[in-house]
């Protein structure tokens, strides 16, 4: 949806704003391990959306927030000299789910996962968090500035390594687990 008014325009920013704040702010999370820091990165993917024309983006404001969200992390981490691992707060990241008795419930069962991906190299965790969020290893490969071939090794093996775990295998025994995870990797091998 191409904007045309001024009130077109912030009902457009408006409305990527609520779909995308979340998803982005777990990305950032994912990359610099500090809520604050995230949150900083995420507002100025969207100021710079608010100072960008439209023209070019249609359909793939997914892809161009992120890329501008990747890029200022990576700067960030670049000003502190390392890459950071994530700590346990990641797990804490804010969710838009539908019932707080359910997220209670399963918010261990999120950290330890979150754990498991946080002893992923930075490139793995990276593109696995990614291809985790819906994206496709095209859009993956954009925003990560890496060859399509590339993404694909990296979320391979970062899946090979989660599947070795015990926790994981534990989950993937469950058949509608196993199910949603298969239709999710041949709908990505298309």
């Amino acid at each position: 949806m191409a904007p045309t008014g001024l009130d077109d325009r912030r009902r457009w920013v408006l409305s990527v704003l609520d779909e995308y704040e979340v998803p982005l702010t777990r990305f950032a999370m994912r990359l610099l391990g500090d809520e604050e820091a995230a949150r900083d990165v995420v507002q100025h993917a969207f100021l710079r959306l608010c100072d960008r024309s439209d023209d070019g983006l249609h359909d793939r404001v997914a892809p161009w927030l992120f890329t501008v969200c990747r890029n200022k992390a990576v700067d960030m981490l670049r000003r502190r000299g390392r890459m950071a691992p994530l700590g346990p707060e990641a797990a804490d990241c804010p969710s838009r789910g539908p019932d707080p008795a359910v997220a209670a419930e399963r918010s261990e069962l999120y950290r330890r996962l979150a754990r498991l991906v946080d002893a992923l190299p930075p490139s793995q965790r990276e593109a696995v968090g990614l291809w985790a969020e819906g994206f496709s290893y095209r859009e993956i490969a954009e925003i990560s500035d890496r060859s399509e071939g590339n993404v694909r090794v990296l979320v391979h093996r970062a899946l090979k390594q989660l599947r070795s775990q015990p926790l994981v295998q534990e989950l993937l025994e469950r058949p509608a687990a196993t199910n949603r995870l298969r239709a999710r990797e041949a709908a990505e091998s298309v």
